[in-house]
């Protein structure tokens, strides 16, 4: 009977493991996940108390109107809280209830609430946006989303909001900003409400890993946690690759799996968390690299000599142009969270993101529906925000994010608000430098990228931020379980089909929208 070895734990393995399971036929106990870490999730954390304080390092964008095999997986998840119903209808259901309307979508140094009904476009703008949108991606190559549009254009207040919805910087990949614009071309028309946005019951990790990491174990998924793995044993035949055997590292002893015939083998290439760093109420987050967690390191050692592995220096070769840092606020009075809705008219988990246009670090907050945490307290909130010019001297701080601590974060989010410092007296602002959190925006030339399954592989697939799938967009959950799902059933031969994108770009009704929003 086949089996096959996971390595690293982030929702494309638990995912590649359900597909397994569900579609594949493959029991449970024949499916291993090797995860480096203590805990599984990978990019989808949440972990904390309400003394030592709560920590996410980022949030996703979900919506129902894409993610369209996130959703065929979590319609077969059992929720954790609600018997009966699937993660996808709980998901459902509470969105039904907590419709976003932004009413503070961006705000400027004078703690005036922008004006978004307009995108803010020039006729140039205009041009330049549709030329972007129509050109074929061999043509935009590795070029940056500043070639093709002009320095007004990132003045916008479409850019402003587009760019903090997303991550987007005027630097990165134009290919992945036209796929952006594809893709989502359903958000253009309402970017400013993101009423397209759907949230979770909780924190990603309580509502969309724990139960899908309770429903593998349920299915004796093997879950093998503090083992990385450091090289593969392979073979080339008839110009087939195949691994034999996988190298690993546990409690600091070394051991060897051997990968039989028949056997697979998935691996996580490359991680957008990799090297992420905590700070404190009293210490900025250290500044590590690649060097001190070695996320990177399997995936430059397979690709080594072998194009069709890809090319993970595109990706990982330029912090300065793929780090922001995010920060996650426990507050045990609600001041804050009460003044927070007087000022943006939205009771917290109907807003979204709020985004001080005029902040040096272009920085952004968004209280969520309480509780965010399984275990948190009902005296307890958390708010979470994230600033993507970490390296620039802060409006009233006179240091960069990347130097501040938790205090000094603070300091700066209520001098913006005009807010009184009491207003988040005793709370706990925990930082997190992601020096690879957009690294998969990079520049890059569709080659750099390998396909799920390289051609020539027999028994190996990637499956991550890092492969290549053409018009689906990086840095959503639904790209990693595309990937798994695309890689599963190639390697099985599963004949049941892939649940398509919704090519919502060629609506009719859709395009009429879109260009009436940009013409506003």
């Amino acid at each position: 009977m086949v089996k096959a070895y996971l390595v690293g734990g982030g929702i494309g393995s638990l995912a590649a493991a359900a597909f397994m399971i569900r579609d594949g036929g493959l029991p449970g106990e024949n499916i291993t996940i090797l995860e480096a870490m203590s805990v599984l999730g990978g990019s989808l954390d949440g972990a904390g108390d309400p003394v030592g304080g709560y920590s996410l390092r980022g949030g996703r964008m979900l919506t129902t109107d894409n993610y369209e095999c996130t959703w065929d997986l979590y319609k077969s998840i059992p929720s954790l809280n609600n018997a009966g119903k699937s993660v996808f209808d709980e998901t459902v259901e509470f969105n039904a209830k907590h419709k976003a309307n932004s009413m503070a979508r961006l705000v400027d140094c004078r703690r005036a609430r922008v004006p978004v009904s307009s995108m803010g476009f020039s006729m140039r703008d205009r041009i330049e946006l549709l030329k972007l949108s129509n050109t074929e991606e061999d043509a935009l190559g590795a070029s940056c989303i500043t070639d093709w549009l002009s320095h007004g254009f990132f003045e916008t207040e479409f850019w402003y909001m587009w760019a903090t919805t997303f991550a987007f910087q005027p630097w990165h990949s134009a290919v992945e900003f036209k796929r952006y614009l594809h893709r989502f071309m359903l958000e253009f028309s309402r970017i400013e409400t993101l009423a397209g946005v759907k949230r979770t019951v909780l924190n990603q990790y309580d509502s969309l890993v724990m139960p899908l990491q309770a429903w593998l174990g349920g299915q004796g998924v093997r879950l093998v946690r503090d083992c990385k793995v450091t090289d593969f044993d392979h073979k080339t035949e008839d110009g087939k690759f195949t691994v034999t055997g996988i190298h690993c590292l546990r409690q600091n002893e070394s051991e060897v799996i051997a990968v039989n015939e028949g056997d697979l083998v998935f691996m996580q290439n490359g991680s957008m968390t990799d090297a992420s760093s905590l700070g404190s109420m009293t210490s900025p987050p250290a500044k590590l690299t690649k060097v001190d967690s070695g996320g990177w390191a399997l995936w430059e050692k397979l690709a080594e000599g072998r194009t069709d592995f890809g090319n993970p220096v595109a990706f990982n070769s330029c912090i300065a142009q793929s780090c922001w840092e995010s920060f996650t606020v426990t507050l045990k009075n609600p001041e804050f969270f009460d003044q927070m809705q007087k000022f943006s008219g939205n009771e917290p988990g109907t807003g979204g993101l709020v985004t001080f246009k005029d902040s040096n670090w272009l920085m952004s907050i968004v209280l969520a529906h309480q509780p965010h945490f399984a275990n948190q307290p009902t005296s307890v909130q958390v708010f979470w925000g994230y600033a993507l010019l970490p390296d620039r001297i802060g409006n009233f701080v006179a240091k960069p994010m990347a130097e501040c601590n938790g205090a000094e974060i603070l300091l700066e989010i209520c001098s913006h608000l005009r807010f009184d410092p009491k207003t988040v007296e005793f709370a706990n602002c925990i930082p997190c430098r992601m020096p690879y959190i957009t690294s998969m925006f990079m520049p890059r030339l569709q080659s750099d990228r390998p396909l799920p399954v390289p051609p020539g592989s027999r028994n190996f697939a990637f499956v991550s931020q890092f492969v290549e799938i053409a018009d689906d967009v990086v840095f959503t959950v639904e790209y990693s379980v595309r990937a798994a799902q695309m890689a599963v059933y190639e390697l099985l031969g599963l004949t049941r089909e892939i649940p398509p994108i919704t090519p919502h770009d060629k609506s009719l009704r859709v395009q009429f929208e879109a260009l009436i929003k940009a013409f506003k």
